[in-house]
């Protein structure tokens, strides 16, 4: 029988953080969910973690890829499930009833997306909160402002993808700012908002690991802003002053 929910995991060499990242979806109250990882030839140890959770995996492969966005796009391929949400390999889901919270309101409200709040926490083990961001209800006019909802806590209706097409994998940083335009801007998308943290993400991801990785990401913000006509050099400024705010959090 189709699970209503398809979790995709993407792992290189991430044998160190893996175990965390499956244990969250082991702890979950809601169990009725597909479970997809999708490797990139790792050396180091993650083929051996992913084998002896075999019993919580649905599927998975390990072979090189073009990167991550490649990789998500394989896994999107090999998923079934009614929507699809990522779990990275640094990333936990944030409670035990996360899934639960999301099944019930797609569900209930069946939005062709939904997402939450995010937490960026050290990426030693004493889970430091370092950044808090908030979201909020989405309307159409968020994205001229550089809003966009936190990547990691998205929920998308697998029939969009079919639609608009999977991410772009000639983009290397922001293909997922580039497809959440692509979808947030369609007429009359059907959005919910879940008000509570969804996942924990630990620092230290692509786009910030150098000064060059951040300039890189913001030229394929623009590109993508403009790319999907939702504003201009505005929209970028907006998009990245407004992290600012996320940083005073209460610990």
């Amino acid at each position: 029988m189709t699970k209503q929910i398809t979790i995709v995991t993407v792992t290189y060499n991430s044998a160190a953080t893996l175990q965390h990242t499956i244990d969250s979806l082991k702890n979950q109250t809601f169990k009725d969910f597909e479970y997809i990882i999708v490797d990139g030839a790792s050396i180091d140890g993650t083929i051996e973690v992913i084998l002896r959770n075999s019993s919580i995996i649905t599927k998975w492969i390990s072979e090189p890829d073009k990167g991550i966005y490649d990789a998500i796009n394989k896994g999107i391929a090999m998923s079934t499930g009614e929507y699809v949400g990522l779990l990275h390999a640094d990333d936990m889901l944030a409670a035990d009833d996360v899934l639960e919270s999301v099944h019930r309101i797609i569900s209930e409200q069946k939005p062709d997306a939904l997402y939450g709040d995010l937490e960026y926490i050290a990426a030693d083990e004493s889970g430091r909160l370092i950044r808090r961001w908030k979201s909020c209800t989405f309307t159409p006019g968020l994205l001229r402002k550089g809003w966009m909802p936190p990547h990691p806590t998205l929920y998308i209706k697998r029939k969009w993808f079919n639609t608009l097409g999977t991410y772009d994998s000639t983009m290397r940083i922001a293909a997922d700012y580039d497809f959440i335009l692509r979808l947030f801007s369609q007429p009359a998308i059907a959005t919910c908002y879940l008000p509570k943290c969804v996942v924990k993400m630990r620092i230290g991801g692509a786009s910030n690991k150098s000064v060059g990785n951040i300039v890189k990401k913001m030229k394929e913000d623009y590109s993508a802003i403009r790319r999907n006509k939702t504003g201009g050099i505005l929209t970028l400024i907006n998009k990245n002053v407004s992290k600012i705010t996320q940083f005073f959090v209460k610990k």
